[in-house]
């Protein structure tokens, strides 16, 4: 396990690129792989069922941070299993739960229209009624959208943010956008569409088309392409003094393809998710909790202006049944996981 006073660490050399050229890196760039190792190992020893604290890293013990693969974070567990994967599998019905789910990006949003509604689906969609559910939670103190990210408000008219979003959402149906996301040639041209809809910009629109990724209506790797967040590229300045011409997007690429590289280096024998390799959007998301980790361990380092974490961490003995997108194979012990996964 690593120390937190990154500082004492050796200096690495410089990040080699496939080109061969060479980028200079700071401390942060050394903080990215052993933070990526360790909370995976935290990972793992939850889901073995070993009985916390997961790790002896005090930073890791006090702020939430995410996991190294973003499926396997909690929500993501719960939008793949009992969103996109219960229910009916037409592009349509996929499209309409999973955006219905991501919109708001809270458990207990969901359980709620559930308790509330009954089934969710565009077939049977009521605008108003679904309204009324989510302004009489908000009336009586509930919160209705996850803190994990800020959802703009988009432009449909109404004072209160969840009726506009519930608008959106109508718009993008009868837009025809599962269809779109059906026929599309790639993961960008998901992503590109999913942009052009009013409020949700570059990095919420790359975040719903990875998730409507986890189903069988989409089938693309997520190596094809990836967009850099805020976060990700407050990660990236901190880590590197020089990138050159290289955008945030290269750099995330160049590192995840090099991750067994920079892992071996460091003498990390890191454990990936039941043998699935990085992909892009899991290093993306990685920078970002670099990003955060290092305003603990090295503040002096300045990416995106935030100083602190917000969020803390608490230990949860609850056990999280492991569950994937069947299209991706993965061998998942059966004391890890419920699904069906082959």
């Amino acid at each position: 396990m690593f120390e937190p006073v990154v500082a004492a660490q050796p200096p690495m050399k410089d990040f080699r690129l496939s080109s061969g050229k060479v980028l200079p890196t700071t401390p942060v760039f050394d903080i990215y792989w052993r933070f990526a190792f360790e909370r995976q190992e935290m990972f793992y020893r939850r889901v073995e069922g070993a009985q916390p604290p997961w790790t002896t890293d005090p930073i890791l013990r006090a702020y939430r941070f995410t996991n190294p693969y973003r499926a396997a974070d909690r929500v993501s567990q719960y939008l793949i299993r009992h969103v996109i994967y219960d229910g009916d599998q037409s592009a349509e019905e996929v499209c309409f739960r999973t955006l219905l789910f991501k919109v708001f990006n809270r458990i207990e949003t969901w359980t709620l229209l559930k308790e509330q509604i009954g089934t969710l689906s565009w077939r049977s969609f009521d605008l108003k009624q679904y309204d009324a559910v989510l302004g009489e939670a908000m009336r009586t103190g509930a919160k209705i959208y996850s803190p994990a990210y800020i959802m703009p408000s988009p432009s449909f008219g109404s004072q209160r943010k969840h009726t506009n979003h519930l608008h959106l959402l109508k718009k993008m149906m009868e837009t025809g956008l599962p269809e779109q996301v059906a026929s599309a040639k790639s993961l960008k041209d998901v992503y590109l569409k999913l942009r052009s809809y009013p409020s949700l910009g570059s990095f919420l629109g790359f975040q719903f088309a990875i998730d409507l990724n986890y189903s069988e209506v989409m089938r693309f790797s997520e190596m094809d392409c990836v967009i850099a967040g805020p976060g990700a590229r407050s990660g990236i300045r901190k880590a590197f003094l020089d990138v050159g011409e290289l955008s945030d997007e290269d750099i995330i690429r160049e590192v995840t393809e090099a991750a067994e590289r920079e892992f071996s280096d460091r003498g990390l024998e890191f454990r990936k998710l039941w043998g699935r390799p990085l992909q892009l959007i899991d290093c993306q998301n990685l920078f970002c909790e670099v990003d955060k980790y290092s305003r603990v361990a090295l503040p002096s380092f300045e990416g995106g202006g935030r100083t602190r974490i917000k969020r803390r961490y608490s230990a949860s003995l609850s056990q999280i049944p492991q569950w994937y997108p069947p299209k991706w194979g993965l061998r998942v012990p059966g004391s890890f996981s419920q699904s069906k996964n082959r």
